[in-house]
């Protein structure tokens, strides 16, 4: 049996694989289960191992993002830790070709802040992403000053881009450069509202996905 303070994700319950985690007077315990001779996982079992894989596998390189703008802490969860569940309850699915992330339902971020309003996408010259959306300030908490993030992925490179101060709310419109080596690739890409030098955050928008020019 071990300790740990932080895993890629942070502390996790359950078992994954061949190792139970738990917490135990307020620290993360890891431990082996015991062998079992012939033990065969069902295929439920199997399922669910392949599902955690592929989010944790999906989300490690944006768990800076996730630490930062989804939800609050509760109690021992931390914020990595609610996008960890959110992710394995709602955007993996299961397909001929084992399993997969589901774009549409990917979450970058997730508070009350207002998101996106008629956000529009669309691929610019030399790698460029052009961005626009409406001015809804003044809408429950929503400010001008608002800084508009965005994050791409790059499906056939594994490979993220994030860009957490890109604009302001009241600018409207926004144009993204990505890096040299994504330039003919497809990439997903969902974009957010925060508000500067806090952790409160809208529920971010999924824009689709385009053709890196």
């Amino acid at each position: 049996m071990a300790t740990f303070e932080k895993g890629i994700l942070g502390g996790f319950s359950g078992k994954v694989g061949n190792v139970v985690g738990s917490r135990w007077r307020g620290k993360n315990i890891m431990r082996s289960l015991p062998q079992r001779g012939n033990y065969t996982p069902s295929v439920k079992q199997e399922e669910q191992r392949e599902k955690f894989k592929t989010v944790i596998s999906f989300l490690s390189p944006i768990v800076g993002v996730l630490s930062n703008y989804f939800g609050n802490p509760q109690g021992d969860k931390s914020r990595a830790n609610l996008a960890t569940s959110y992710h394995l309850k709602n955007a993996v699915v299961s397909t001929p070709l084992g399993m997969v992330m589901d774009y549409a339902k990917v979450l970058i971020s997730k508070g009350d802040l207002r998101g996106l309003d008629t956000g529009t996408l669309t691929a610019g010259a030399s790698q460029a992403l052009v961005f626009g959306w409406q001015d809804n300030s003044g809408q429950g908490k929503a400010t001008g000053t608002d800084q508009l993030m965005v994050v791409a992925y790059a499906p056939d490179l594994n490979l993220f881009y994030t860009n957490l101060a890109v604009a302001t709310r009241d600018a409207t419109t926004a144009t993204v450069t990505l890096p040299d080596y994504m330039a003919g690739l497809e990439v997903e890409v969902w974009a957010s509202f925060s508000k500067p030098d806090t952790n409160f955050a809208a529920i971010s928008t999924y824009l689709g996905s385009v053709t890196v020019v």
